[in-house]
């Protein structure tokens, strides 16, 4: 962590509430240091390389992945982090784990998840974010998942916002345990606000996709500069950015805007955060985790600009034809394998077929379910072809 005098909300890796099964700190990282170098080296970690964001990961190499996603909020929420005097190594970390429970194939995978799950506990990829760290990494012999810090397992469930009001609904089942009195014996104070550092992620998933979905959408062709000039946020950096460059070529000119935008929009969220501590009169970390409003937000200007932007890409990116293509392809891709696991689950490796292995419907959709949400694109992909394709695959 950067060499700075920490304001008084801050969270303080010495003082970490520590972890769910005890370890002697280290000698030479803090508690939270440690926590992002175990999900940096975790299997899930690895596997958002190739993840889609919104294109498919094998379309193209320039476009966002999950990976790429992850490290761009990473940077966001240690930048907003650091001009608010956090912990950033604490906003970091939470931010690099913040997506690892995506499915393949970006919505559209969740979105088929959700389907094929409704009749056995549902699916939701936050939660599954929250089962990869406490359950299913399996990388140390002493406990299952990473045993994280209580605040970095905190923000990845918490980040945006309380979620006892969610707790009665099946995909959320699992986190109950972690409430006072659960039988975890861990109290994640479920009905509270996460630190600010879990916050700054937050926010930082939204500036970097907002941004990088426009940068992305250019390069695939579906929208031009032209088509934003009229677009609030992105349209007025096009112009600002002719005017310091008017001989600036369009490649150049998109990068220039995009990397204005970001900073656009990191300064409003540092104006709107220090005004609403100020306001709210924050003192302790204890005061973010009780306050009635989340701190680390953007204005209302930002806010309704912003509602703007998401239309414009809703109606000219992630609908287009194109996008919607390979959004029926994946999900029947998804589809077809769950049911084929469910049918015969003697088809998956062993590590995942052995738990899908009894009569319980419900402990068998799970089993699968967490098989189909590990894979990568490209491995789903592989793994549909083997299976419904009619040529013999020659290393069955």
């Amino acid at each position: 962590m950067s060499q700075i005098e920490l304001a008084t909300y801050a969270e303080r890796a010495s003082q970490t509430k520590g972890r769910r099964f005890f370890e002697p700190p280290s000698r030479t990282r803090t508690a939270f240091a440690r926590d992002r170098d175990r999900i940096i080296h975790a299997t899930a970690f690895r596997r958002l390389k190739e993840k889609t964001q919104v294109f498919v990961a094998h379309e193209g190499d320039h476009y966002r992945t999950r990976l790429t996603h992850s490290l761009e909020v990473a940077q966001i929420a240690r930048s907003l982090a650091h001009a608010l005097r956090l912990d950033d190594d604490l906003a970091e970390t939470i931010a690099l784990a913040h997506d690892l429970g995506h499915p393949p194939f970006a919505h559209a995978g969740e979105d088929e998840l959700v389907v094929q799950m409704a009749g056995y506990g549902g699916f939701d990829h936050n939660v599954q974010s929250f089962r990869v760290v406490t359950a299913l990494e399996n990388r140390y012999p002493q406990f299952d998942g990473l045993n994280l810090s209580w605040e970095t397992v905190e923000g990845v469930i918490k980040h945006n916002g309380p979620v006892s009001h969610r707790l009665e609904e099946p995909a959320w089942s699992v986190v109950r345990p972690y409430a006072a009195g659960g039988e975890a014996g861990w109290d994640l104070r479920l009905d509270t606000f996460a630190s600010l550092e879990a916050q700054c992620a937050a926010i930082a998933d939204d500036i970097a996709y907002n941004n990088h979905d426009v940068d992305d959408g250019v390069q695939a062709g579906l929208f031009t500069l032209a088509d934003l000039a009229g677009v609030p946020l992105i349209g007025p950096m096009l112009a600002e950015a002719r005017r310091d460059w008017p001989e600036i070529d369009e490649r150049m000119l998109r990068i220039e805007a995009v990397r204005r935008m970001i900073g656009v929009m990191v300064e409003d969220v540092l104006a709107e955060t220090q005004a609403r501590l100020a306001q709210d009169r924050i003192v302790t970390a204890e005061d973010v985790r009780t306050a009635k409003r989340t701190m680390v937000d953007f204005s209302a200007g930002m806010h309704a600009d912003l509602a703007i932007l998401r239309k414009f890409l809703f109606e000219r990116m992630y609908r287009h034809y194109r996008v919607n293509r390979t959004r029926s392809q994946a999900r029947r891709v998804l589809s077809q394998l769950f049911e084929l696991f469910m049918a015969e689950p003697e088809v998956m490796p062993p590590e995942w077929g052995a738990p899908a292995l009894t009569q319980d419907r419900t402990q068998r959709a799970r089993a699968v379910c967490d098989y189909i949400a590990g894979m990568t694109d490209r491995y789903a992909i592989e793994v549909h072809q083997k299976l419904f394709s009619l040529d013999l695959a020659l290393d069955l």
